[in-house]
């Protein structure tokens, strides 16, 4: 079955050379140089300048990093209306709901304005510009230096580059490195924080297929919500006020109703979170047995406990909504990196490149000398594992386990304020609890989280070195005889952090003695402690990595010197193309390139908590009421594939057409190239994308919003 797996590959690419897509997250300021010339072949009509211009206005204008990155958004109208994807606005409109107003279920639209919502905390940041800076970070550093040295020095330089840049303008500056250090770009950006909730289908239809379909095709999401950003009258980035009003950006995206057809040509911007391209086979391990394993172990015991409480009532489905969400995401991510990692011999194909980069570097005396070593100083890095085990289990199930170790983590300026008897910082650190409390205990429920605790700490005994185990864990033996359970029902019953009445009395007359001897407090602190040493072993362990991976990337581009390359991703704004196509995802089988409306009628499940789907939708589907939205062969499209490279932080992107179009948002990867932030795979690697005019008929026919549309420069 391998095998004919394989022969058909080779021949699906022999029969469609154009299909494979042309890897890499490029710096848009550099697609002139790069890249132009092969998106003009596959059909891109934009010159360079069009797609990123530091004195025109050009696409890059029109595309935002929401929430410094954990998504991407674009402006659609010239009053600061916002696309992005349905899961990049879940929180806000789990924020939002409630029994009375459940707008996961029923979905939300603003008919006026004023009835937009806002969201203290969400920002959209527009990128100014960015700049090659190498030389400047890089000139008073000397390959004698070690690294701490080194650092010292880049650092130093990189904040007199941010300063000058910064100057009198109010924009925000920042320089980063790329390569592994060996290059450094600065980047110029403006950041707006009062960002209003427009718009968003019900849960049924933004997030159609649940946890089932994530990561899956074929889809039939429309995975998309819409904001809209607001400045000061004078146009400048300001806090929420009655006063402010819609931001008139630089540029923002017509909408293209034309389409897509198959080997068209399909452009994605946006701001690609992290790739791990050049890490090592060791490193590819590593990721592998133990990030991914203790990843998948701890989310498991507490998604479980989390989805029975969840199946209780309209209220604990609404509380803990955006809580599974977050959490089961790269949990299953986890499981589908993995199974790809192998079914794809990742390991194998680093392997390959190292031992042709060994035999490069050993050809010359100099190459020898600088970077001879730099594969065995990254393996020496792995040799030890214990403390590494340990400090993926405590991050996964100490730090983001049980809620009330981080709640009552937020304490500890308070406590040292108590110690330190300063009357004026009490109050400002008590003032500052008493905000937050509300917002916490609103989608908190203690039962819920005594469980998770419980269950997770039990874990952590069991799977952690005992150097690693937090002294509080000795208090569960002796007292409770090794009963987490029971511990963890004492540890709620008396803690002032799993009730907000407690927490408000306490707030009121804050006292270190009650701090002192409460049970969720003293165990944080022991958490805290333990993860000192945790770190303190594995920065001994891994202290010539930093150096070594520097080294080897520094290696791979000099040997492939005549090749065009590209960085990591690292949240900064990344261009990437290709066509749209379908794939084989497996032997005997052709996944088409899209999706219609019929498939909710196929996969829909009435009352399923995945595919459950409104029956308006339905009825619409069966009298082929698609309007203006239909494609020429008469069905409503909903979703579609391009061959575009993405990862996380991509979520949200413009997928955009030869024309500089929007023609759908990129909202998901497929589950047979899960390896791809570690190993690009040509022929299996698809962007998942909601066709924009299933976005338009959900917001104008399904929702009755044509206000919205009317703001919006549509192509036909």
């Amino acid at each position: 079955m391998k095998n004919s797996f394989v022969v058909l590959l080779v021949i699906v690419f022999l029969l469609n050379l154009n299909a494979k897509a042309d890897e890499g997250m490029w710096l848009p300021s550099l697609v002139g140089k790069l890249n132009i010339q092969k998106m003009n072949s596959l059909g891109c009509k934009l010159t360079a300048e069009q797609i990123y211009s530091i004195n025109h206005s050009s696409l890059k204008d029109a595309v935002v990093a929401l929430d410094r990155g954990s998504c991407t958004a674009e402006m659609i109208s010239a009053d600061g209306l916002l696309l992005t994807n349905h899961h990049c606005g879940f929180g806000e409109i789990q924020e939002h709901s409630s029994v009375a107003h459940d707008y996961l279920t029923d979905g939300f639209w603003a008919m006026k304005r004023e009835d937009e919502l806002s969201n203290p905390g969400k920002t959209v940041t527009f990128l100014i510009r960015m700049e090659d800076v190498t030389d400047q970070v890089l000139k008073n550093v000397t390959e004698a230096m070690d690294e701490k040295t080194r650092f010292a020095k880049v650092r130093e330089a990189g904040a007199k580059i941010e300063k000058e840049a910064k100057g009198e303008t109010g924009y925000e500056t920042r320089v980063r490195s790329l390569f592994e250090s060996n290059k450094f770009y600065l980047f110029v950006t403006e950041t707006f924080n009062d960002i209003r909730l427009v718009g968003a289908p019900p849960q049924s239809i933004g997030k159609f297929g649940g946890e089932t379909d994530n990561w899956m095709w074929p889809r039939h999401t429309g995975d998309f919500s819409m904001f809209r950003v607001y400045c000061a009258p004078d146009g400048k980035p300001a806090t929420y006020s009655k006063d402010n009003v819609p931001y008139h950006p630089k540029n923002f995206l017509p909408i293209s109703l034309k389409g897509v057809e198959k080997n068209s040509f399909a452009m994605v911007m946006g701001y690609p979170g992290t790739t791990t391209r050049y890490r090592t086979s060791t490193e590819v391990k590593y990721m592998m047995d133990i990030v991914n394993e203790v990843r998948i172990t701890a989310r498991e015991a507490k998604l479980n406990i989390i989805k029975d409480f969840m199946a209780t009532s309209q209220k604990s489905r609404i509380q803990y909504a955006s809580k599974f969400a977050r959490s089961s995401n790269y949990y299953k991510y986890s499981i589908g990196q993995n199974k790809g990692l192998t079914a794809l011999n990742v390991i194998g194909k680093k392997q390959d490149i190292e031992k042709e980069f060994l035999k490069w570097a050993n050809e010359t005396p100099e190459r020898k000398a600088k970077y001879g070593s730099a594969l065995d100083s990254i393996q020496a890095a792995y040799k030890t594992s214990d403390e590494k085990i340990a400090f993926q289990y405590a991050r996964e199930a100490l730090l983001s386990g049980a809620e009330i170790f981080a709640f009552a983590s937020e304490s500890s300026s308070l406590y040292e304020s108590l110690k330190g008897n300063d009357k004026v910082k009490i109050e400002g650190d008590a003032e500052e609890l008493r905000r937050s409390i509300g917002e916490y205990f609103k989608d908190y429920d203690a039962n819920t989280d005594q469980k998770v605790a419980g269950a997770l700490l039990r874990l952590y005994a069991a799977k952690v070195n005992p150097r690693y185990i937090p002294g509080f864990f000795q208090e569960i033996d002796r007292k409770y005889k090794g009963n987490f359970d029971a511990y963890a029902k004492k540890l709620f019953e008396k803690t002032i952090f799993a009730d907000q009445g407690k927490m408000e009395s306490f707030l009121k007359k804050p006292s270190q003695k009650v701090l002192d001897k409460d049970m969720a407090f003293i165990a944080m602190r022991s958490i805290f402690q333990t993860l000192s040493t945790i770190q303190h072993d594995v920065s001994k362990t891994t202290a010539g990595l930093d150096r070594a991976r520097r080294l080897f990337v520094a290696g791979l581009n000099e040997m492939n010197k005549d090749k065009s390359v590209y960085p990591d991703a690292n949240s900064t704004m990344r261009l990437t193309y290709g066509i749209v196509d379908g794939y084989v995802p497996h032997d005997a089988a052709y996944y088409d390139y899209f999706t219609t409306l019929k498939g909710y009628s196929e996969k829909g499940i009435k009352g399923d908590v995945d595919f459950d789907f409104p029956q308006k939708l339905i009825d619409m589907y069966n009298a082929k009421d698609f309007g203006q939205y239909a494609d020429k062969d008469g069905t409503l499209h909903t979703c579609f594939t391009s061959n575009n490279d993405i990862t996380g932080g991509n979520s949200g992107s413009p997928v955009i057409n030869g024309d500089g179009e929007l023609i759908g948002i990129a909202f998901d990867g497929n589950w047979e190239a899960m390896s791809g932030d570690v190993a690009f795979e040509p022929d299996l690697q698809k962007c998942i994308n909601v066709d924009i005019r299933f976005v338009l008929w959900t917001i104008d026919k399904f929702a009755g919003a044509s206000h919205l549309i009317d703001e919006m420069k549509l192509i036909r």
